[in-house]
């Protein structure tokens, strides 16, 4: 875990700008291509379920949870979750991943699905979706696309394609 000072706070309108800055510097152009993106522009993500991380007052990193439905299942799509890169690797990401976990379960949320690293996220409970029990509205790795159950049996019988 880091030594740094850091806090971690819910994400405000006052953050927009920063946390776009970070997603540009982190992910680039490339990311509005990316699938998952064009879920998360069709609607706003959940203020109340997202977090900047900070040291002192510099912003180093950000993790945001938008509300979806699998069919006609209520989901939760984590990300982006960025870090800025000189702050990578020392847990400031893992910190911000289980303060949303932990907010998403407190406020009643069963279920969050990502496109990502399984062997990263497997650490906070996501496990791969099987092949073809979920759709995205573009092309996604199926070993990429992972899903979280904050409560047990959460994801049996859920499938179908994921909306806005």
């Amino acid at each position: 875990m880091t030594e740094l000072p850091l806090t971690i706070a819910l994400e405000t309108q006052h953050d927009d700008v920063a946390v776009d800055r970070l997603h540009e510097r982190t992910f680039g152009p490339g990311r509005y291509a990316r699938t998952a993106f064009r879920i998360r522009e069709q609607t706003s993500h959940e203020r109340a379920l997202s977090f900047t991380a900070r040291v002192g007052t510099m912003l180093v990193g950000s993790v945001r949870l938008t509300r979806v439905r699998i069919g006609a299942t209520p989901a939760l799509l984590l990300g982006p979750l960025s870090v800025e890169p000189p702050f990578q690797s020392v847990g400031i990401g893992a910190r911000l991943m289980d303060v949303a976990l932990e907010a998403a379960k407190a406020a009643g949320h069963r279920l969050v699905i990502l496109v990502g690293d399984e062997p990263y996220y497997a650490k906070f409970g996501f496990k791969r979706v099987p092949t073809g029990r979920v759709t995205l509205p573009g092309p996604v790795d199926p070993a990429r696309l992972l899903v979280a159950e904050l409560e047990d049996g959460a994801f049996e019988g859920v499938g179908g394609a994921v909306s806005a």
